[in-house]
């Protein structure tokens, strides 16, 4: 198990690209593509054939970004991030923000 730098829920700062500086929450990783869907980031708009429970029409949705435009943020001072790994004393490996050094919460 390979352990994921970037996860579901974590709030991240867009470094690069037509978003630069938006912050947003992550609402999917896509590991094998390096890329994540980050809420509110990369909108793209989607032409939608109507269904039977759904409506047709124009709808906007978040597209994925690469995951080296987004960096964690920092829970202390809230800016951008990497992140690093720890090893505790009771043996639990958790991330940590190389800025400050401060373990990242996890999000369940």
């Amino acid at each position: 198990m390979s352990a994921a730098k970037i996860k579901k829920g974590d709030r991240v700062i867009v470094l690069s690209g037509r978003d630069k500086g938006k912050q947003g929450e992550v609402i999917r990783v896509v590991p094998k593509e390096d890329r994540a869907f980050v809420r509110g980031v990369n909108m793209v708009r989607k032409h939608q054939k109507q269904t039977q429970t759904e409506q047709g029409g124009i709808i906007s949705k978040e597209g994925p970004i690469h995951l080296s435009n987004i960096a964690l943020e920092d829970p202390k001072d809230g800016k951008p991030t990497r992140v690093g790994f720890k090893h505790l004393e009771d043996g639990t490996k958790v991330r940590v923000a190389r800025r400050s050094g401060e373990v990242i919460p996890e999000k369940k």
